[in-house]
């Protein structure tokens, strides 16, 4: 007779054989959830469904409509993508490359033909392709998981022409590693997949400039919508992806060579002069443009601090005279915050800023009038009672900075020919590998750890435990406007996250395993341990990376 045990699911007790696989266990409560499961938590660890559960415990399940779940799901669904085009063109032409996340999709690189060269997207192309996916989704084909010795992996890889992934594993320290196989073909990845082709059905493939868009469903929904384009989003990242190319950077495992070659201080410096030249090229066409409030907006951890002032720098070589006004300034007494939906005080809501005092002042010194502008102290909650007296020249600027800084709601009195807009996100130029994009959300939660960790007293637990918090509200007031902005600046340093690894990875290793956001911390973790560690020696303390590592020249 088979032993028993008990678990946990959603406050519901269920008794199941000792050795039953998570999937029979979803099976179970399939009915509560309106869309398939794909991934498990047993006892606060991230688990896939292929798993036996050995002992009585908590379970939760994912689906596409959780953080977990859908990242499994768009892992799963490149993979569905190269073995359809194993089966397409009998192996043939496998580099597809998966080249970064852009709205709700990850833009692709057409394949090679055998002579190395693209082929051409055409419709029937993408027709074909769909046709295929859609035919393993119906077929329910199991992806597996396989342990390799990382020496096996790497020959392997090489053999099938991804070289990108055959470089990355040559700096991985353990000796095995796990590969996932769907019917015959084999691949790494960043993360856990789920357990089949059959749950993958939500899914499209657009022609999109010289590439495709492999399209999944946003973020809290179960069914795909309609593709909404971000063409000045999409241009500043295919720049900067084009340019790491140029520097023969383009994956993790390329960094890694760099580092290895000791080429780091002409990394620092290529890089430098890059950020450096970009930000001139802003201030000659701001200087040109005659306009008078530069509106600098922009996620959290994406260097608004450092970039405000570098840009500042840059207008008063030129002649240009500028004055910061950070919208927090603006912020209304602490017991006239609004709450969010879960009752708490929402500090990153518009209505919680004395939007009528903004528009007053800024409209004040446009007039050329003199203005008080108001103190916000932050200890007491409350605004001061005398705040600081301003004027501005006629041929002066304001910078203001802060997250509502692109919504035309919070500055609807200025003239909108007096506004240049600015949004500034770090736009990570590098990839984990072919099919293997590095997350840009990724890179700002490290960069955010480090600087909370070195001037907030925040520890990462706490940073992690607030993130999803931080990420709602960027949704809601930064993200829908930054196709509005006149120019879209990547804050991104090609070596920044060899760097951050030596600050983060002790913060993230003091994350106890019983913690509410281990299971996150250990992705981090794993995410690190794909970089070799970069010295900090040579990087300049105006560098934008020093607002988060410390020994910055400005007031950061």
């Amino acid at each position: 007779m088979s032993e028993k045990i008990k678990l946990n699911i959603s406050g519901k007790e269920y008794e199941v054989d000792k050795g039953t696989t998570l999937i029979n266990v979803a099976d179970m409560v399939k009915d509560d959830y309106d869309s398939p499961i794909l991934l498990a938590e047993f006892n606060g660890r991230l688990v896939e469904l292929f798993k036996t559960v050995e002992k009585p415990g908590n379970v939760t399940f994912f689906t596409i409509k959780d953080k977990n779940g859908r990242r499994a799901y768009r892992r799963s669904l490149v993979f569905l993508m190269q073995k359809a085009l194993d089966s397409l063109y009998d192996g043939e032409w496998m580099d597809v490359r998966v080249v970064f996340s852009v709205g709700t999709g990850y833009y692709c690189l057409a394949p090679t033909d055998k002579e190395g060269d693209r082929i051409e997207v055409t419709e029937q192309f993408l027709s074909d392709l769909k046709d295929e996916m859609l035919k393993l989704v119906k077929k329910d084909i199991p992806i597996k998981k396989s342990v390799f010795k990382t020496r096996d992996a790497r020959n392997k890889f090489r053999e099938e022409g991804l070289y990108d992934k055959e470089k990355l594993l040559r700096y991985r320290s353990s000796s095995n590693i796990n590969l996932y196989e769907l019917d015959g073909i084999y691949d790494y990845f960043y993360g856990y997949m789920v357990p089949s082709t059959g749950v993958l059905t939500e899914f499209n493939l657009l022609p999109y400039e010289d590439g495709f868009i492999l399209q999944f469903v946003k973020k809290g929904a179960a069914r795909l919508a309609p593709y909404k384009e971000y063409p000045k989003l999409f241009k500043v990242m295919k720049e900067s992806m084009e340019w790491g190319i140029t520097m023969d950077i383009a994956t993790v495992g390329a960094l890694n060579d760099a580092i290895v070659a000791g080429r780091t201080s002409e990394l620092i410096l290529l890089h430098e002069a890059l950020m450096e030249a970009m930000v001139g090229a802003l201030a000659r066409k701001i200087k040109s443009s005659e306009r008078k409030f530069i509106m600098i907006a922009g996620p959290s951890s994406s260097g608004k601090t450092t970039f405000s002032h570098r840009l500042s720098n840059q207008l008063l070589a030129r002649g240009v005279h500028t004055h910061p006004i950070p919208l927090d300034m603006y912020y209304k007494n602490r017991d006239e915050m609004p709450l969010d939906e879960f009752g708490e005080k929402d500090f990153e809501a518009i209505e919680g800023l004395d939007i009528e005092r903004f528009n007053s002042d800024m409209m004040g010194l446009l007039e050329g009038r003199e203005v008080e502008l108001p103190i916000f102290n932050f200890k007491t909650g409350k605004r001061e009672p005398v705040g600081k007296r301003l004027s501005v020249g006629s041929e002066d600027m304001l910078v203001i900075e802060g997250i509502h800084g692109l919504n035309d709601a919070l500055s609807y009195s200025l003239p909108p020919e007096s506004k240049f807009k600015i949004y500034i996100s770090a736009l990570t130029q590098l990839a984990i590998d072919e099919h293997n994009p590095l997350s840009t959300t990724d890179g700002r939660l490290i960069r955010r750890i480090v600087r909370d960790a070195r001037t907030r007293g925040t520890n990462a637990e706490g940073t992690i435990a607030m993130w999803d918090s931080v990420r709602r509200g960027e949704e809601k007031n930064i993200f829908p406007f930054q196709e509005k902005a006149d120019v879209l600046f990547n804050s991104a340093l090609i070596y920044e996250m060899a760097v951050l690894k030596l600050y983060a990875e002790p913060l993230l290793y003091a994350i106890e395993e019983d913690s509410p956001v281990y299971a996150e911390a250990k992705r981090l973790k794993k995410l690190l341990t794909y970089f070799l560690p970069m010295p900090t020696d040579g990087i300049s303390s105006n560098s934008l990376i020093r607002e988060f590592i410390g020994g910055s020249c400005y007031n950061v």
